[in-house]
C-alpha cells in the first residue's frame, strides 16, 4: 500500500494530486526549482525537496534528481502529473528500478505511444508517406512525432512550401522535445477535437469513461473542454470507444490515458494516445462522479477495478484561465496575482492570492469547472462564475471565456451530430463547434468590455472616499474647479455638490453611496454596484456585474525617465532573446511589420516586428540575452523622421 507520494511536477497538477492524497491519508512530497521556492504546491506538500538546475524548467526534466528526491524524502511512489517527464519511458523505468511505485502506465506502453508515427502503426493507421504526397492530399499538417501543444506543427497548402515548412517544424520540434522527427497527415478543416478517457487495471478490466470535446483552441492550445462531447451519433461514439480499447489492448495498458481524435463528417481520424492524466480530466470526474487520481493510485497498488464504471450524469465544462493580454497579441503576462476568487465552480489552481506568475512556465493560472444537469445549464453557470470572479493581477483571457461560453456557435453546439461541418454551414449562418471557432469568432469574443467610463468614474469616487476619510469631506459649498482623475484613456472630471454628483460626460448619473472599496451609482434609473480594489502597482480593478475593468491610474506628473524615444521596441514580457532575424543589424533598412527578433517566454516564441518602415538605429538584443519587461530591444527611426 502506498504511504507517501512524490509528485514529479509543479503548479496546478501537483496541488490537485496532493488534494486526493490528503483525502486518502497519503503523505505528499513536492519538488521545486529555485523559481518555485515559495510556490503554492511547495506550501501545500508535507515535505519539499529543492532540485538544482541551470534553468528553472530544466530542474523538472532531470529524472535522476527526481528519483533521488523521492528516495531522500522517504516517498514510496511517484506521480508524474502531466507535461515534463510524465510520458518519458526512461523516467518510468528509473522510478521502478529504484524500488518505487510508478503511478502511471507501463514504460513499454509509454514508449509504444510516445511516437505518433509508431502509435498510428500500432493502431493500423499508418501516416502518409512524404514521397507519395500530391496536390490531392492538400492541405497537409506537419506534426512533431514527439511532444504536443502545437510545437513543431505547420499547415501546408501548397506543395512548393513543404520543404521550408518541414525545416521549420523539425527545428522547432528539436528545440522543444529534443527530437526533430516529424510526419505529415491530412489537415482536416472544420473538424472537432474529440477524445476518449480510458482507465485500465492489471486484471484485464478496461473502463471507457465517455467522450470529451476540446475543439475550442487557440494556437493549438485547448481553451474550453466539455464532457460528454455534444451531438455525436451513437455509431460514432461506438467507433471511438472501439478504437480507444484497441489502443489499450495494443499496448497492454494500465492506468489512466486518453485517446484523441479529429472528427469530421462521419469519419474519426486517430491523432494520438496520451499516456497520462489530461489537463481536462475534471470534466470526466464531474460527469461520472469519480476521482481519477484516486483510481490511478488504486490501480498502481494492484487493486482491481469494478467490472464497469458508474453511469454518467449531466454535463460538465472546464475553461482554462490564462495570464495573457488580448491587447498585446495575447502575449503571456507576468506579475503579482493579487486576488483569485471564483464562486460556484471547482477551481483547480496553481496560484493563490499574492503569488507571482513568472516567465518560466506555461501561463495557465487555473482551471474552472462546473457541472449541470444539461449542457446549457453548465455553460450558463460557468459564464456567470467567470463574470463574477475576482481576478486581480496580470491581464487574462477571462472576458474571452465568458463570451465564448455565450456565443451561439458554442451554446447551440454542433448543428448535427457528426455532419460535415463545411458542407453543413455553407451558404448560411448557424451553430458550429469545431477547431476553427476562434478563427471565425475572435473579433466577436474579444470586443472591449462595455462600461469602462462608468468604471473609471466609480474608481475616482472610491479614491475620493478614501481621501475624504483621511482629510475630511469632498463636497464644496461654493462653485469650484472639478476634480480630475485619469485612468488609462479615461479622464474623469466631477464635482460633489449639495445637489449631488456632477460628472462631465455622465448626465443623469446619480451617486447613491461611495466607500473606498465599493461605489453604487444610479445609471439610467438602474442601480449598479462597483467593487473597487487598488494595489501598489497603480492598477485599480473595478468589478461589475458584467466583468472587471483594470484601470491604470495616471500620476499627476510624468517622470522624465519614463519617456521613451519614438520607434523604441520594448520587451513586452520578461524572457530570453531566442534569435535575431537574418540580416538584421544596426543601420539596416527595415519595413513595417518585418520580423526583427524573437523572444522566448512561457514555452512560446513571440515575434518582435518593426513598427514602421525606416532605419534600425539601435539593436540591443542578442541571442541568449535575458531581458526584463520594458527593456529596450531596438529602435527604428521612421522614414518621416529621416526626411
Amino acid at each position: 500500500m502506498i504511504k507517501s507520494v512524490l509528485v514529479a511536477n509543479r503548479g496546478e497538477i501537483a496541488c490537485r494530486v496532493f488534494r486526493t492524497c490528503r483525502e486518502l491519508g497519503i503523505a505528499t512530497v513536492a519538488v521545486f526549482s529555485d523559481a518555485d521556492a515559495g510556490a503554492l504546491h511547495v506550501r501545500e506538500a508535507d515535505t519539499a525537496v529543492r532540485l538544482p538546475g541551470a534553468t528553472p524548467a530544466e530542474t523538472y526534466l532531470r529524472g535522476d534528481l527526481l528519483v533521488a528526491a523521492a528516495l531522500a524524502s522517504g516517498a514510496d511512489a511517484v506521480h508524474p502529473g502531466y507535461g515534463f517527464l510524465s510520458e518519458n519511458a526512461d523516467f518510468a523505468r528509473a522510478v521502478t528500478g529504484a524500488g518505487l511505485t510508478w503511478i502511471g502506465p507501463p514504460p513499454d506502453a509509454i514508449e509504444a505511444m510516445a511516437s505518433k508515427t509508431r502509435a498510428k502503426e500500432l493502431m493500423g493507421l499508418p501516416p502518409l508517406s512524404l514521397a507519395d504526397v500530391t496536390e490531392r492530399d492538400l492541405p497537409l499538417l506537419i506534426k512533431a512525432s514527439a511532444g504536443g501543444g502545437g510545437r513543431g506543427m505547420r499547415v501546408v497548402r501548397q506543395l512548393a512550401d513543404i520543404e521550408a515548412q518541414l525545416t521549420a517544424a523539425r527545428a522547432e520540434a528539436l528545440g522543444a522535445f529534443g527530437d526533430g522527427d516529424v510526419f505529415v497527415e491530412p489537415y482536416v478543416e472544420g473538424g472537432r477535437h474529440v477524445e476518449v478517457q480510458i482507465l485500465a487495471d492489471a486484471h484485464g478490466t478496461v473502463w471507457v469513461l465517455g467522450t470529451r470535446d476540446c475543439s475550442l483552441q487557440r494556437r493549438h492550445q485547448k481553451v474550453i473542454e466539455e464532457a460528454p462531447a455534444p451531438g455525436l451519433r451513437p455509431e460514432m461514439v461506438d467507433e471511438l470507444y472501439a478504437l480507444a480499447v484497441r489502443a489499450v489492448k495494443a499496448t497492454d495498458y494500465r492506468g489512466a490515458g486518453t485517446v484523441e481524435f479529429l472528427v469530421a463528417g462521419a469519419k474519426a481520424h486517430f491523432l494520438e494516445m496520451n499516456t497520462r492524466l489530461q489537463v481536462e480530466h475534471p470534466v470526466t470526474e464531474a460527469v461520472f462522479g469519480l476521482d481519477l487520481v484516486a483510481l490511478q493510485l488504486r490501480v498502481a497498488e494492484g487493486d482491481a477495478l469494478p467490472s464497469s464504471p458508474p453511469a454518467p450524469r449531466g454535463h460538465a465544462i472546464e475553461a482554462r484561465l490564462y495570464a495573457e493580454d488580448p491587447a498585446n497579441g495575447w502575449a503571456p503576462q507576468t506579475g503579482t496575482l493579487h486576488q483569485l476568487a471564483v464562486e460556484g465552480a471547482r477551481l483547480d489552481a496553481g496560484y493563490a492570492d499574492g503569488d507571482t506568475i513568472g516567465v518560466h512556465y506555461d501561463p495557465m493560472i487555473a482551471k474552472v469547472v462546473v457541472h449541470g444537469a444539461t449542457r446549457a445549464e453548465a455553460a450558463r453557470k460557468l459564464a456567470h462564475a467567470f463574470e463574477r470572479a475576482r481576478v486581480h493581477g496580470p491581464a487574462t483571457n477571462r472576458d474571452l471565456l465568458v463570451r465564448s461560453l455565450r456565443h451561439p456557435d458554442f451554446t447551440d453546439g454542433p448543428d448535427h451530430p457528426d455532419s460535415d461541418s463545411a458542407a453543413a454551414h455553407q451558404g448560411r449562418q448557424g451553430p458550429r463547434l469545431d477547431t476553427g471557432f476562434y478563427d471565425r469568432n475572435l473579433a466577436d469574443v474579444t470586443a472591449p468590455l462595455p462600461g469602462a467610463a462608468h468604471a473609471a468614474l466609480a474608481a475616482a469616487l472610491a479614491d475620493a472616499a478614501s481621501r475624504a476619510g483621511r482629510f475630511g469631506g469632498g463636497w464644496r459649498n461654493v462653485p469650484s474647479q472639478p476634480q480630475v482623475k485619469r485612468y488609462g484613456e479615461h479622464e474623469v472630471r466631477y464635482r460633489l455638490t449639495r445637489q449631488g454628483l456632477e460628472a462631465d460626460g455622465h448626465p443623469g448619473v446619480r451617486l447613491d453611496c461611495a466607500t473606498p472599496d465599493r461605489v453604487r451609482l444610479e445609471v439610467d434609473g438602474l442601480i449598479r454596484e462597483f467593487g473597487v480594489s487598488g494595489y501598489r502597482d497603480g492598477v485599480v480593478y473595478v468589478d461589475t456585474a458584467s466583468g472587471c475593468h483594470a484601470l491604470t491610474a495616471h500620476p499627476r506628473f510624468t517622470d522624465p525617465s519614463d519617456l521613451v524615444a519614438p520607434g523604441s521596441l520594448l520587451a513586452p514580457m520578461p524572457g530570453v532573446v531566442a534569435r535575431v532575424a537574418d540580416g538584421v543589424e544596426e543601420g539596416c533598412r527595415v519595413h513595417a511589420g518585418q520580423p526583427l527578433l524573437w523572444l522566448e517566454a512561457m514555452k512560446m516564441e513571440h515575434r518582435i516586428s518593426a513598427p514602421v518602415s525606416g532605419t534600425l538605429t539601435a539593436l540591443h538584443a542578442a541571442p541568449g540575452r535575458q531581458v526584463e519587461v520594458g527593456a529596450l530591444l531596438a529602435v527604428v527611426a521612421s522614414e518621416a523622421e529621416e526626411a
